[in-house]
Formats: structure tokens, sequence, C-alpha cells
């Protein structure tokens, strides 16, 4: 007999991390309240729960147009909070994460490649009511005539098609065209189809279960006899960003003749949208909404090391969030007083970012992890990365932690993995700790080193 099994990708899963792979939430009971170590975070507990209000008011839609800063020393978790709150909403509500620097292409200008991620992070559900005909294919004749343009071939006049569905069955005599389509979807008897009556488009949605117990060693999908009748309307939802749309109308389809095609070649891979096509999008996006077949999702535009912008990018942050179509803006800073770029001068603002518009900020504050706070979180990193800790081993990474940087103890767990394993043991002991202290310097040491060796270039 054959024996089949399934592959398990546990470990490849467990073998791949990133630095927030453990992050699942933000870690609230059902009143709001922090648990102390819950959804990958360990501590942090005022900021999670302003995080958790800052979800609440988004999803309720009375967070358009509002921008928050998560401002906090290096290391204390304000990027994991930004994920957390996009996984709180859930896949359906648009997040953009950039850096700062990331605004600064030689493609298109600074406050355009803004603009494109605010209307990355701003969605737009589209419903659409159509009729269809829906059920699985007990008929499918195609019906032959002679043609009418003389000859002996024969052409095709119509075709009839039997659909089934839980409540009855239905014959329908239809266009040559629609076969055509039932064609390309490779439709048999026994599949389960929907033909939109407007358009006539089939889609093939998947083997009837009725046939599940054949023997096909071909990959099928079956899917259940569809419920009700067999003509129905049916809602179709669709999920689109408003650039998707702004891109969609800045590339308009050419003829295909060969100088329309070479044109379309050697276009730039980024186009730079104009204002006034925006303004154009927006018009319509706002008569679909009021109409109701659109709905306007306001999403998450996550902007790190904010400290990188300049005045410039921050004039236009200001207007750009006072327009009637605006996501939220989540800003992360861990400056403390700093100058800004392009402001002409040596003036110092918190967190780097002009008076104007820290005034309009709901501002978030992370702290220090203490010792014990630290040792959590470097044995949940240990069981992430599959590594075993010593006591001692932990006790020293976590004074690291403490003294030095918390992603400096971090960064020492894999390496001393890697020498555990080579030594032969499965535990990571303080020998292994210790010596990658001497393979790997942490900024202080390297400072120092800086500061001693005047020579060193």
């Amino acid at each position: 007999m054959v024996s089949i099994s399934e592959v398990k990708d546990s470990q490849s899963q467990q073998s791949r991390t990133a630095a927030h792979t453990h992050i699942k939430g933000l870690g609230l009971n059902e009143h709001g309240i922090a648990k102390h170590i819950e959804g990958g975070f360990v501590g942090q507990n005022d900021a999670r729960e302003a995080c958790g209000i800052i979800v609440d008011l988004i999803k309720s839609k009375k967070m358009s147009g509002k921008a928050i800063l998560i401002a906090g020393p290096p290391a204390t978790g304000k990027t994991a909070l930004a994920l957390a709150i996009s996984q709180e909403l859930g896949p359906k509500v648009p997040f953009c994460p950039i850096v700062g620097s990331e605004l600064y292409s030689t493609e298109i200008k600074k406050t355009s490649a803004l603009m494109e991620n605010f209307r990355k992070a701003i969605g737009l559900r589209i419903k659409e009511i159509k009729e269809v005909y829906e059920g699985e294919v007990i008929e499918l004749t195609p019906e032959e005539a002679e043609n009418p343009l003389g000859g002996y071939g024969k052409t095709i006049s119509h075709v009839i098609v039997g659909l089934k569905t839980a409540k009855g069955t239905k014959s329908l005599r239809l266009d040559p065209s629609i076969y055509e389509s039932i064609q390309k979807e490779r439709v048999s008897i026994g599949d389960v189809i929907y033909i939109e009556s407007n358009t006539g488009s089939v889609k093939r949605v998947g083997r009837s279960d009725a046939y599940a117990t054949e023997f096909d060693l071909e990959a099928e999908e079956y899917v259940p006899l569809p419920k009700g009748e067999v003509h129905k309307k049916k809602e179709i939802v669709q999920d689109v960003t408003l650039h998707d749309l702004d891109v969609a109308n800045s590339r308009p389809q050419g003829g295909q003749d060969v100088l329309s095609m070479m044109g379309q070649l050697l276009k730039p891979k980024k186009t730079e949208i104009t204002d006034k096509l925006r303004n154009e999008v927006n018009k319509v996006v706002s008569k679909y909404i009021d109409q109701g077949i659109a709905e306007l999702i306001p999403g998450v535009l996550f902007i790190d090391e904010v400290n990188m912008l300049d005045m410039e990018i921050f004039t236009y942050l200001n207007r750009a969030l006072e327009s009637s179509i605006a996501p939220i803006v989540v800003l992360a800073s861990n400056r403390g007083l700093t100058t800004i770029k392009g402001s002409g001068d040596d003036t110092k603002y918190a967190h780097g970012v002009p008076p104007d518009l820290i005034d309009r900020l709901l501002i978030v504050k992370t702290l220090n992890y203490n010792l014990e706070e630290i040792k959590v979180i470097i044995q949940k990193r240990a069981t992430l990365e599959n590594l075993s800790l010593a006591p001692e081993a932990l006790e020293k990474l976590s004074k690291h932690g403490l003294n030095t940087s918390l992603r400096y103890a971090l960064q020492l767990l894999t390496p001393a993995g890697v020498l555990s394993s080579t030594n032969g043991r499965n535990e990571i002991t303080l020998e292994d700790i210790e010596e990658c202290e001497l393979l790997f310097l942490d900024s202080n040491r390297s400072t120092k080193v800086l500061q001693d060796n005047k020579t060193f270039l």
C-alpha cells in the first residue's frame, strides 16, 4: 500500500524569524486593559492601552485625518506597537509602513512620494449587486446551424446549459459568445459555475462535491451545491486603494500599433501622478460613496524615523491631513530635542517635529524596560528561535540589555546558539555569551575604541 503523508512546515516557520515575528496583537483584555505579558508584548501597558483606544476609534471611523506620535527611547517597541495596531484592525484595513528616508526618491518628488503613500493607506470597498445564474452544470449542449455565409462548415447558433441548485433546476439558452467563455473556463458537466446576466461572463467556481469520491489524480477544488434559486442577485465586494485607482487612470491603454507598444515599454518605472488626476479620482469616488455603491475605509500610514523628514515634507503633511479624504497617520521618533532639516536655523524641536504639527498630535510614550521585563523578552525570543538558555547566560544577556541595549542582547542570541551547537551543547552557556562578547562589540565599547585610538580611520 502506498503511504502518503503531509509535509509539516512548522520547522520552516520557526527557523524564519524577523525582528517582530513574535508580535500577534496588542494583548488587551475585553475591557481594553493591557495584560502584562500577552500578544508578544512585555510591559508598555500604558502605550498598549492608548493604542487600543486608537484602534477602537479607527474601527468606528472617528479618527480619519488625525495623527499619532509614538515617542520613546530606541528598542522600546514603537514599531511593534504600529504593527500590532495593523493586526488588531485586520487584513481588510489598509496598512502602509514606510521609513522617513524612503520619501527621498530620485524618480519622483518627495511630496509626491508622501501623497502616494497617503493614497495607499486609504481603502475603497466597492459593493456591486449583480444578477447571476449559479448552479451545478447538468447539461451542456451546443446547437449547430448552417453557416449563413455558405460553405460546408456549421456554426454554433446557441448553447443549452442546465443548472441545478438545492432548490431546483433551470435550462438556459445562451448566446454563442458565452459558449466561448465556457470553453475558456474548461467547464464540464458536474462543475459549479455562475454566469452574469448583464455581461455574460462565466466563472467556474469548482467541481461539485457530489463528485468528491472520484479517484482523481489532478488537484481539484470541490465546492458544495449552491443554495437558493438558480437565478439570483449576488453582492460582489472588491477592495482597492485610492493609489490603485490613481495608477489605473494614469496609464491608459494605447493602441496595438508598434509606436504605442514601444511607448508603454519605454515608460519610466515610476509615474508621477498629478494633483489634477487625483482630484478627478476623488470626484468619482465621492459620487460612488453618495450613491451607496462604495464605502471609504481610512487605513493607517506608519512613518518610522519621522526625524528624517524635512520642513517641506512636514508642511505638506499638515495640508494632507486636512484634506477630506485622509488616513490615520502614525509617526514614530526616538529623538528628544533635535534640529529639523531645511528649517534654516539650529533651533531644536521636540522629537524633530515642528511646533504647529506636534500641537495636533496625540503622543503615546514608550518607556525603557526593567531587568525582569528584559529577561522575559530574551527568553521569549530564544523560544521563538528554538534556542535553550542556561540561567547564568540569561542573566548575563539581561544585564547587557539593561546597560547597553536590548537590541545588542537579542543580536547575541543567534551567534551564541551557533557556538553552543559547534561545541556539541544543546544549551547556550555563559562561556558562549562571553565568547560572543569578544567577537562582537557593542556600541559603547566601539565608541571607546575610537576615542582611545586616534589613528583609527
